[in-house]
């Protein structure tokens, strides 16, 4: 129990609709990982119902971090996603900043199919590159790349040079290393790709895609379960392999039970499949 790991999640929590911190806790909890969240928003339900309660909670999160280095608390990885405002970009890079030997992770939470997220307003998208560039991971799916790079969502399926090419330059701008999700390639079918600076290497692996089945909180659980892999000592391509047959399985179970997407993963009942912790090789090279 000494050697437990230990992440502090800089992430909204919302009652209804799994996402974010109701999906990073129980996933990181069964790798055998502590989380000590730390909400950037508490909301009645995630952005994507037609109505909501929420809770901005910013000027909880710097007195969080006061109190973490007083008493001397470490983390072995310093985590963010959704944020509630502009502002909290501040306090996300004051915890970075006091944790420089901490594992710094930003999934950049703006948008999804296209398009930016309601809550997202320009500013905000555009201050998301300051926690990009002092990432070491950064997890985008392909509408927060092309965001993040300036380009236009791309509408039809990218060659592999083009998705090495958004890798690298993605890179560039801070993380050592990029795992871009929901990225159709030319050569066939939904992908999840990687990119490692420091060996120059590119990863792939094919998605088991699902028509139709499309669910709040993918991405929280992607990068939780990544995120658990490095810090158990897994490779890169390893990481990627196990979040992505996690994050298949459940959504295929999901879907299997025709739930409403604002319902987000069921996730309860694959819980059990983390702690088998099986050894993936369905990855291969970009």
């Amino acid at each position: 129990m000494n050697s437990c790991r230990r992440v502090a999640a800089i992430q909204d929590i919302s009652g209804l609709g799994r996402c974010s911190l109701t999906v990073i806790i129980p996933t990181l909890s069964a790798m055998g990982v502590q989380v000590c969240p730390v909400p950037t928003a508490v909301l009645s339900a995630h952005t994507g119902y037609s109505e909501f309660v929420i809770r901005d909670l910013t000027d909880f999160i710097k007195p969080t971090l006061e109190h973490y280095k007083k008493m001397g608390t470490e983390f072995d990885c310093i985590y963010s996603g959704f944020l509630a405002s502009a502002e909290q970009i501040d306090h996300c890079l004051e915890f970075f900043s006091a944790y420089p030997d901490s594992l710094k992770v930003v999934d950049p939470v703006m948008g999804d199919d296209g398009k930016s997220y309601a809550t997202y307003t320009g500013e905000l998208c555009k201050r998301m590159s300051e926690l990009v560039a002092v990432a070491d991971i950064i997890t985008p799916n392909i509408t927060e790349a092309a965001i993040l790079l300036g380009e236009k969502y791309p509408e039809m399926p990218l060659l592999n040079s083009e998705a090495k090419s958004w890798l690298v330059r993605l890179s560039r701008q801070g993380a050592r290393i990029v795992v871009i999700t929901s990225v159709d390639l030319a050569d066939g079918g939904m992908h999840t790709i990687g990119y490692d600076r420091e060996s120059s290497s590119f990863w792939k692996i094919k998605n088991d895609y699902v028509k139709g089945a499309h669910y709040s909180g993918t991405g929280d659980m992607f990068t939780s379960v990544l995120i658990g892999s490095l810090l158990k000592g897994d490779s890169l391509p390893i990481a990627m392999n196990r979040a992505t047959a996690f994050t298949e399985l459940n959504v295929k179970v999901t879907h299997s039970y025709h739930k409403p997407w604002t319902d987000g993963l069921m996730l309860e009942g694959q819980l059990p499949w983390l702690t088998s912790y099986q050894q993936l090789c369905d990855y291969t090279n970009l």
